[in-house]
């Protein structure tokens, strides 16, 4: 999936249509949909501070929420909505949502939901601030306030119900599921029991789940596999190791659970999202810190057999609260590979963009015929469906490779150049370490 960061409703059907469809992009995460509190000069993290379950944000309202999950339905994208229903709003104060709703921090009143002081955590939490001050505290973690958040105490048949029926407002229009965010924060069980008990009737199939969990072996007591019955884990040791392997990436050969990752089944990758590249660029790589390793990163993350993939597409930044450019992206083509208006759309780069079919095909097949210089040269294949050479080296790569490929012609699809894999499913490449030009790949649809 991609996760278009802060785009409008009405422009991700756009995108649907005029890309991410023909791309065979799977899914995309979109930002939270409920209305959130209006901070200040419109921070990207106001979204994470609910007022109400009504579906208006500067994203759009209700209708064109559901226009967008239609369009981008009939193209073969699903769509996943972040949800937040960790807490409510933070300090302080009375204010206003983005649908008009009222609320008062201090007297802990949301009524457009309703929520009222009956409804938080305030009781169970046992610190003197009212805020997580331990981390090694999982009661503190899991029933105190983040960073002034006020804490939803999802243990009330009430509050459960209250998300539910938020859930199922979503799936009713054609939501295929949900990031959710902050995990951490909340109860196993309960987060068990509300996954569990959204209707699974409207779209035919269960809802996906995907939990943000962040867990980076630090030896704290809250773990991504403490929520693996409740579906995948988002996978945040996935895009530091990348990062600390990037200059030798021989030695991705046996990347995965055996390096202390998530489970293959349980696990969501990311080399970024919209939280550590702001918070924690120093330990991943971002579209900013280095897009030259930031898009081989991500050929090797679509081509990898492991957990699902997730790009980020982002916007520039240089200010850590800064929300999203007044003006949304603007194409010149259904090709372009820019956005425009301060939009970085990393989904749609040239050595990124064709790896979502590349993904496509490989489905279900595992690697082989891996080869490596030992160095910052490798290549390996996907079964019978796929093939993929970096070369992030000094020099040039020139080699002939073994691949699964049936023999006949093929277009690589980041170059367009037809290679021949012959008689004995071996290829001939050559490859430069030059931007955009460093990436090779064919697979069973570019056969010519």
């Amino acid at each position: 999936m991609v996760h278009l960061f802060e785009w409008h409703w009405d422009t991700i059907a756009d995108e649907c249509e005029r890309f991410l469809g023909p791309k065979k992009v799977g899914g995309i995460q979109i930002s939270p949909p409920n209305e959130n509190r209006v901070i200040g000069d419109r921070p990207w993290w106001e979204r994470y501070q609910p007022v109400s379950y009504t579906l208006t944000t500067r994203s759009g309202d209700r209708a064109a929420l559901k226009d967008m999950i239609d369009r981008c339905h009939a193209v073969g994208v699903n769509v996943y909505a972040d949800a937040v229903i960790n807490h409510m709003a933070s300090c302080c104060g009375q204010g206003t949502g983005t649908a008009g709703s009222s609320m008062d921090y201090d007297k802990e009143s949301f009524p457009a939901v309703p929520y009222s002081h009956f409804d938080f955590n305030d009781n169970n939490c046992n610190t003197a601030s009212g805020g997580i001050e331990n981390y090694n505290d999982a009661n503190q973690v899991r029933n105190c306030r983040l960073v002034g958040l006020i804490d939803l105490n999802q243990g009330t048949d009430y509050v459960r119900n209250m998300i539910i029926d938020y859930f199922n407002d979503l799936l009713s229009l054609g939501v295929d599921g949900f990031r959710v965010d902050a995990v951490k924060h909340m109860w196993p069980g309960d987060v068990n029991y509300i996954f569990t008990n959204t209707d699974k009737t409207y779209n035919g199939k269960n809802p996906y789940f995907v939990s943000e969990v962040i867990d980076k072996n630090s030896g704290e007591p809250i773990h991504a596999s403490d929520y693996f019955s409740s579906g995948q884990v988002t996978d945040f040791m996935y895009g530091i190791e990348i990062k600390k392997n990037i200059h030798q990436i021989h030695y991705l050969k046996t990347f995965g659970e055996s390096w202390g990752l998530l489970p293959d089944y349980y696990s969501l990758t990311f080399l970024n999202n919209h939280d550590n590249q702001r918070d924690a660029a120093d330990t991943v790589i971002t579209f900013q810190n280095d897009p030259y390793d930031f898009k081989i990163a991500t050929a090797f993350q679509l081509a990898w057999p492991y957990g699902v993939s997730r790009v980020m597409s982002s916007y520039y930044f240089s200010d850590f609260d800064a929300g999203p450019p007044g003006n949304q992206r603007s194409v010149n083509s259904d090709t372009a590979t820019t956005c425009g208006n301060g939009w970085a759309c990393e989904h749609r780069w040239k050595v990124i963009a064709p790896m979502f079919e590349f993904e496509a095909v490989v489905e279900g097949t595992k690697m082989n015929d891996w080869w490596d210089n030992g160095k910052n040269q490798i290549a390996f294949g996907r079964g019978d469906q796929g093939f993929i050479a970096i070369n992030k080296d000094s020099y040039t790569l020139k080699q002939t490779l073994q691949t699964g490929l049936a023999p006949g012609q093929y277009k690589d699809v980041v170059s367009g150049n037809v290679v021949t894999v012959d008689s004995n499913r071996k290829v001939y490449v050559e490859l430069s370490n030059n931007d955009d030009n460093n990436v090779f790949a064919i697979h069973a649809g570019s056969k010519m």
